[in-house]
This record gives C-alpha cells, structure tokens and sequence, in this order.
C-alpha cells in the first residue's frame, strides 16, 4: 500500500475532457488529487508552455527529481506547503498524445513509511499517462 491509508475512499471527478480533475475523498488532507489540461483552440498556443514554464520554477526550486523523458518534460518533488490539507508529493508531466501537447498532475498527500516517493511518483505517473491516453483514446507519446 503506498499511502498507509486504511479507510474507505471515495473518487469524486470535476472539469470536463479537455481541463479537469479527479481524486479520492474521504480523507484529510485527500489521498491524492489527479489534475489535466491540454491544448483548446480557443487558447493561445503558449497557455501550455506558461503553464510548464511556473510548474519548472515551482519544482526547481523545490530540488525535484526529472521524469524519465519517456514521460515527456516533468518533475517529482516534496512540495512543504504548509496547511492542513496539503497534498505535499507532487509530479507533473507535459507530455503529446495523438498531437495534442498535455499536461498530467499528480498531488499525493502520504507515501507509507519505507517506500521511495519520488520512485513511487514517477510509477504513478507512469500508469496515469497509459489510463489517460484509454480514456482520452489518444496515443501517449505521439
């Protein structure tokens, strides 16, 4: 179990295809928080790279850990944001699929004592790039 969690959770989804988001309730702060977006037409075709660009500051400075580019342009890092429900494991990921450039969050509350985080966030970003591109029948990486 990667969390320690030992309670019954419940998933809760917000947004739409294009921007959105999905995590599991029933904790405090929550387990884990997923967060998309991608190229709209009705966006400047820069919105992505800004949105690359403060999430590059914000990892740097935090010392984080490059995704394997496999994954395309991202980073794992401990975020200490100090607050109640802080989601302080972070990993994002700007990555293609069928063309369309995307960016992939991962915000996770807790890893269980003894486990590699930073190895374990890039597992999850792994398998949450592959759930993506079913979902989204998009092609990961092309």
């Amino acid at each position: 179990m990667i969390s320690g969690l030992n309670l019954s959770l419940v998933e809760e989804k917000r947004g739409n295809h294009e921007s959105g988001g999905c995590g599991i309730a029933g904790s405090v702060p929550r387990a884990l928080d997923t967060v998309w977006d991608q190229d709209q037409p009705e966006r400047s075709p820069e919105h992505i790279d800004f949105l690359m660009d403060d999430r590059r500051a914000v990892f740097t400075r935090h010392g984080a850990t490059k995704l394997p580019t496999e994954l395309g342009e991202g980073y794992a890092a401990y975020i200490p944001v100090v607050q109640v429900d802080a989601q302080n494991y972070q990993v994002t990921s700007r990555f293609a699929c069928s063309g369309k450039d995307r960016i992939l969050d991962l915000n996770i509350a807790r890893f269980a004592k003894g486990r590699d985080a930073v190895r374990d966030m890039i597992d999850l970003m792994r398998i949450a790039q592959k759930r993506y591109g079913e979902i989204h029948k998009c092609t990961v990486g092309k």
